[in-house]
């Protein structure tokens, strides 16, 4: 079982990294999603959702996991990169706000404290000054021990950043939705139309909020209210894992203001709350920078080989 896999998920859903398969002749580390027709879209769930459309796609290879911790490490090792939630904002985006208050920070999900009632986001999102991808929760934590958990707090131009250094970009939202239905059509989720499990009855299939949101995780996917490493659930049709849940993923397309839509839901996705973690679900990420909840994949496009 990988390091950092929970002992709650049976060893055959946790796949180390490093032993991903490919199909014979590529590179691991991605697969090929065919050119064709894909149908995008579902009956909405949410008022940001629409109808089911037919898109025409050319073919292009995803990454097959979230990128990771390690992944980051090594282009920050190579570049010197600082993201978003490492630099101080700048003053013109926020006028009015003291500038002592502008110093480098994220949003961090924390937890209710036992009986704490909810009264709406803020009870849960707190942003945290010295949050960032190499201190998730905060300046006192770190990724040791974590590097083959997705890497967090990345804003849409640190995505971006990363997948320029790589040679690729980032997945429209088109093409991530294709990729995430792993070749089924018109199913309610990556692997179908059942339920994503965790319940005793059933392994579970997805990373995501099992039970009330935000007053208890029950962790029946192995993790109560913590991202998991990649890969510790079953890989959809295509190959790909945690395409539903773990962390929400950023795509190049846009929405309302002009935020980029982000795709997959995220550990916080509950059935009574959220409930994005389903193929057409899609939201708005925010604009200037990451969150604890938000990572993201890479594709190369125009090539039979990935590279």
């Amino acid at each position: 079982m990988l390091t950092g896999c929970s002992a709650a998920v049976p060893d055959q859903l946790c796949k180390a990294p490093a032993t991903l398969a490919a199909e014979p002749g590529t590179k691991r580390g991605m697969r090929w999603v065919p050119p064709g027709r894909y149908l995008i879209g579902a009956r909405p769930e949410r008022r940001e959702e629409g109808p089911p459309h037919p898109i025409d796609l050319k073919g292009f290879w995803i990454d097959q996991t979230e990128v990771t911790n390690a992944d980051y490490a090594a282009f920050v090792a190579a570049t010197g990169y600082r993201t978003l939630a490492e630099r101080a904002p700048d003053p013109n985006l926020y006028p009015g706000v003291p500038r002592e208050r502008l110093v480098p920070s994220s949003l961090v999900f924390v937890p209710l404290k036992p009986g704490e009632r909810p009264t709406g986001p803020a009870s849960w999102w707190k942003i945290i000054p010295g949050a960032d991808w190499r201190h998730p929760q905060g300046p006192a934590s770190n990724i040791v021990g974590h590097e083959q958990e997705p890497a967090v707090h990345i804003g849409y131009a640190d995505a971006l950043a990363y997948a320029r250094w790589k040679g690729r970009d980032l997945p429209t939202e088109a093409e991530w939705e294709a990729a995430a239905r792993g070749g089924l059509v018109a199913a309610q989720y990556s692997w179908g139309d059942q339920a994503p499990g965790g319940d005793g009855a059933t392994p579970a299939r997805a990373n995501i909020w099992q039970g009330p949101f935000p007053v208890v995780d029950q962790g029946g996917d192995g993790y109560k209210a913590k991202v998991a490493p990649v890969a510790c659930f079953p890989a959809n049709g295509f190959g790909l894992y945690d395409m539903a849940g773990n962390v929400w993923e950023w795509t190049s397309s846009t929405m309302g203001s002009g935020g980029h839509v982000i795709k997959g839901g995220s550990y916080l996705c509950a059935d009574n709350y959220c409930y994005r973690y389903r193929p057409a679900a899609r939201e708005e990420g925010p604009p200037d920078t990451g969150a604890s909840h938000i990572g993201f994949r890479t594709v190369r496009r125009g090539s039979a080989s990935p590279g």
